[in-house]
């Protein structure tokens, strides 16, 4: 129950929030990184196996979209197709993905067992380093106007900290720190790639 009012609620704020921050913050509201964390946060949160936070993190997202587009039929008038248009299957895909990925690794954060722990704490702050290397290379790129630059590159200044930040808070020791650090760069090259790759690049 608690993971579907979480969807819901990520969903609608997210809307909300979009719609009323300025810029470069509703860039923020409205991050897939933001979303993958939501993911990570509700397997960290359940403190389950990483099946079950899996499961987890696919409903929390899967639901959040769906919540994301119902609010905008209610409180924009938008069409109610949007619930089952070719963007929203495709953005539900990618919370299948993500919310498999990300809530896993929520999970296996917890685990003390393995000696690989650093890479799932890694996982959160990687995803928003990417994102922030994404939008800081789709800045540079020709034709863009100075003020989406100025607000790209500003997003990629927050996500960059908050991605540090993320990850010196769920590691909890100097020594687990360091590794983190180190496999979220790693992971952060990977997830530029997978950002370019799946078209968020352009």
């Amino acid at each position: 129950m608690t993971v579907l009012a979480g969807g819901v609620l990520l969903g609608v704020v997210d809307l909300l929030l979009q719609r009323s921050l300025p810029y470069p913050w509703a860039n923020l509201a409205n991050s897939s990184a933001v979303w993958a964390v939501g993911a990570f946060g509700i397997g960290w949160w359940l403190r389950a196996d990483w099946r079950r936070s899996a499961v987890a993190g696919i409903v929390l997202l899967v639901v959040a979209v769906e919540a994301y587009y119902l609010a905008a039929v209610v409180l924009m008038n938008d069409s109610v197709q949007n619930l089952s248009s070719p963007t929203t299957m495709a953005w539900l895909f990618f919370g299948v993905l993500a919310g498999a990925v990300f809530g896993a690794a929520g999970g296996l954060s917890h685990d003390g067992q393995t000696r690989l722990r650093a890479i799932p704490m890694a996982a959160p702050g990687a995803v928003l380093l990417a994102e922030a290397a994404m939008l800081a290379n789709r800045s540079a790129e020709p034709g863009s106007g100075s003020r989406y630059r100025a607000d790209s590159l500003q997003t990629a200044v927050i996500e960059a900290v908050l991605g540090v930040t993320l990850i010196l808070l769920v590691a909890r020791t100097k020594r687990v720190r360091l590794q983190a650090i180190a496999a979220a760069t790693v992971l952060a090259l990977l997830g530029f790639v997978a950002y370019t790759i799946a078209g968020f690049g352009s």
